[in-house]
């Protein structure tokens, strides 16, 4: 494992971040950019979803929110991955990282749940939302809440 991780720390994105500070300082912002669109359309959606902001009809918000946080997502993925190539090695070892990765799998997971099982689109029944995509979309607030944490205390380990 950690031969693949020095081999991707070796790689030639990997390399030109470390050597211009320029170009690591603008992956790092649109990582920065990529984190506020997921988390700033998921929260809304996930606290309409768990039952707050009653007139705001879920099917109105929810296909748009669904869609901001998935294109946040995806770039936070990508940026991410080109930001952790850089130090791969010593970010696979830092418990924060590896909390972060962990929080990241049970979100992709509880997304995965409601989309893919009884999801926003059938989780009104006669305007009334059902119980599991309520406790679904707090768990999804928290959870990516923790993973945004988890990637700030990366820092500092």
């Amino acid at each position: 494992m950690i031969d693949i991780l020095e081999w991707l720390s070796a790689t030639a994105p990997a390399a030109a971040l470390r050597r211009s500070g320029t170009l690591y300082l603008f992956v790092n912002a649109a990582h920065i950019l990529a984190i506020g669109l997921l988390v700033g359309a998921i929260l809304p959606l996930d606290l309409r979803l768990a039952g707050l902001f009653r007139r705001v009809p879920v099917e109105i918000v929810a296909p748009f929110l669904s869609c901001c946080a998935g294109i946040g997502l995806a770039a936070a993925l990508v940026t991410g991955f080109c930001l952790f190539s850089v130090r791969a090695v010593e970010y696979a070892g830092n418990p924060a990282f590896l909390a972060k990765l962990g929080l990241i799998a049970f979100g992709l997971l509880n997304v995965l749940v409601v989309h893919t099982g009884q999801g926003w689109r059938t989780a009104i029944t006669a305007g009334i939302l059902r119980p599991a995509i309520k406790v679904s979309a707090a768990l999804s607030a928290v959870t990516w809440i923790a993973a945004l944490v988890a990637g700030r205390w990366i820092g500092f380990l």
